[in-house]
């Protein structure tokens, strides 16, 4: 008899990500199995999602808002409404096991499967975990993580090291180096600088660009420079129409792969999936966490790989004044570029996605 699993969380790229690579490994392994997926009404996940292939259902829930406590009057009913709703969605769809992968939707969905006696697995993929997380850590079998120390968070004997699910076709960077060079049009002679802020910008990363702009002309260095959609306008118009041809400005990196495999020197938000990325692809990473995730994550995500020396930190509010000198420092540090590089490939977890698709099969097949 085919199984049947629920994977519930999203809200943000680095939650719906994860879900989709876990469910496609799933149905690698085992193609019979269904899968439904459960996320929060009017979040990214209910577009991504199908687009993936798969079902999705949407839960009425919404999270903490702590920056207005008065927003939060609705919030008890919220709960107690998606509670009740998990709870048909799992009468209904009768699982085997309910996954979450973090974000709004999976608190509701794997405290009704507990309730109901559903075996659940939680990936939890930071550093630093959630409140939701730890609350449902007590009543799950597994616990995914991807970084050492989570029993601080968890039951030991409940935690499993498998990392977070990479896009692989955006850590292929083998060989490319050329091809990267030639799409960027830039120089094979001259050290190069990726930024990247995640699809949505990073107006910090942005505004330290723009202020250190002439010292990166004027160390002669090329800059691949993701700005994001919401500020690319706005950078194009203050760089002016004779901006420096070394410096390559784009709204979104399509090819991943090229633009890593362009760059010597990488300077990146925190966020969870960009570190499982960059262990992989083994480029020195200058990490400028961003302050405004909850429980500041980012920032404990980028400690846990200074602590490896497999990083450097810049917080977000010393970044306009430190970043690019710190970034031209690196670039003639060819012996620290060597130790980043080792270091930050020595955490590399590749398949994170079939390693947790083989513990979400186990606990269906214990149960």
């Amino acid at each position: 008899m085919s199984k049947r699993i629920i994977i519930s969380g999203g809200g943000t790229g680095g939650h719906i990500f994860p879900a989709v690579s876990i469910a496609n490994a799933v149905k690698k392994l085992d193609p019979d199995t269904e899968i439904l997926f459960v996320g929060a009404n009017g979040r990214m996940e209910m577009e991504k999602v199908p687009a993936a292939g798969y079902k999705i259902i949407g839960l009425d829930i919404t999270g903490i808002q702590r920056k207005s406590l008065w927003k939060n009057v609705m919030f008890p009913i919220k709960l107690l409404r998606s509670v009740r709703k998990a709870m048909q969605i799992i009468k209904d769809f009768k699982p085997d096991a309910a996954v979450g992968v973090g974000g709004f939707a999976s608190g509701p969905l794997l405290y009704a499967a507990s309730l109901r006696g559903i075996p659940t697995l939680i990936q939890e993929q930071n550093s630093y975990a959630g409140i939701t997380n730890k609350w449902l850590g007590a009543k799950a079998k597994k616990i995914c993580v991807a970084f050492d120390g989570m029993e601080k968070f968890f039951p030991f004997e409940k935690i499993i090291k498998t990392g977070n699910p990479i896009r692989k076709e955006s850590v292929n960077i083998a060989g490319k180096h050329m091809q990267a060079l030639e799409l960027y049009k830039l120089s094979s002679f001259k050290k190069t600088i990726l930024i990247t802020g995640g699809s949505l910008g990073a107006r910090t990363l942005n505004n330290s660009i723009m202020a250190g702009i002439e010292k990166l002309i004027a160390a002669d260095v090329q800059v691949i420079w993701q700005t994001g959609k919401f500020h690319y306008q706005s950078i194009l118009q203050q760089l002016g129409p004779d901006k420096h041809p070394d410096i390559c400005v784009v709204e979104f990196l399509n090819r991943m792969d090229l633009a890593y495999a362009a760059a010597d020197v990488i300077i990146s938000r925190a966020g969870a999936g960009t570190i499982a990325e960059l262990c992989v692809v083994k480029k020195p990473v200058i990490l400028v966490p961003s302050p405004n995730v909850a429980e500041d994550h980012q920032t404990k995500n980028a400690l846990a790989l200074v602590e490896e020396r497999a990083a450097i930190f810049i917080a977000d509010r010393d970044a306009e004044a430190k970043l690019v000198d710190r970034a031209l420092e690196l670039l003639k540090d060819n012996d620290l570029q060597k130790t980043l590089s080792n270091n930050i490939g020595k955490l590399a977890l590749p398949d994170a996605d079939e390693v947790i698709a083989k513990e979400v099969i186990q606990i269906t097949n214990n149960n």
